[in-house]
């Protein structure tokens, strides 16, 4: 039932994915109807996710907050994600889309007692791979990561910029950034260089994004011009 409404073309209801994806991880029957209905009360994420990879996230984070296990799947994944970027075989075994569900499944369960991660985690990764849905592994792990630091009452920023930017650029950057947090936050900014955005800045302020690149307003001329024409 998980599996046809996940592969559904159409998306399912998210309150009803999230909840049988995280019956999945808990491995859990549930022998009354009282706690069939506690386990309906899903946790709500700080941060709102998006995509199918957003809503993965969503049901791992609402599974461990209920047993208590949040800081050891951040870190299982945490850890399985180092191995996907170090391990170029890994990776291509979770990329491959000719591999059959059950094969990928059963290597995954070798890797995750290899790991030694936790039940949780194990599950969760199972159930990708029986979903054929491994080749998300990375953005699931980076959209759990981003609800964990909201989680945590952090704040993260990414300012992705054409050039490095300098330290005193870099630092009144900081000081501006610091002052749009709720207070008791933590602040912590990342900053990246990609030459194709041309120039300006690209700000991603926990699940909000801004755009202000040379790249996007020449885009937007492009499309004007286009429309004109």
């Amino acid at each position: 039932m998980v599996k046809e409404m996940i592969l559904s073309q159409r998306p399912p209801f998210p309150t009803t994915f999230i909840f049988s994806v995280m019956a999945q991880i808990m491995k859990r029957g549930f022998s009354t109807s009282a706690a069939l209905a506690k386990a309906q009360q899903l946790v709500k994420t700080p941060i709102q996710v998006h995509g199918i990879e957003g809503r993965y996230a969503a049901a791992l984070y609402s599974a461990g907050h209920k047993q208590n296990k949040l800081d050891q799947i951040a870190a299982d994944l945490n850890n399985v994600r180092a191995v996907y970027k170090d391990n170029k075989k890994f990776q291509e075994f979770i990329l491959d889309p000719t591999l059959q569900a059950f094969k990928k499944k059963s290597v995954i369960e070798a890797v995750s007692n290899k790991l030694g991660l936790s039940k949780e985690t194990g599950n969760f990764l199972g159930l990708l791979a029986e979903n054929k849905r491994l080749n998300k592994l990375e953005s699931v792990a980076n959209s759990f990561e981003s609800i964990m630091r909201a989680h945590r009452g952090e704040l993260f920023v990414q300012v992705t910029s054409a050039e490095e930017l300098s330290s005193s650029n870099q630092k009144a950057l900081s000081d501006a950034l610091s002052k749009i947090g709720k207070t008791g936050q933590k602040l912590t900014v990342k900053y990246a260089v990609k030459p194709a955005i041309l120039g300006g800045l690209v700000v991603t302020i926990g699940d909000k994004y801004v755009d202000l690149s040379i790249a996007s307003r020449v885009k937007k001329y492009k499309e004007a011009l286009a429309t004109a024409i």
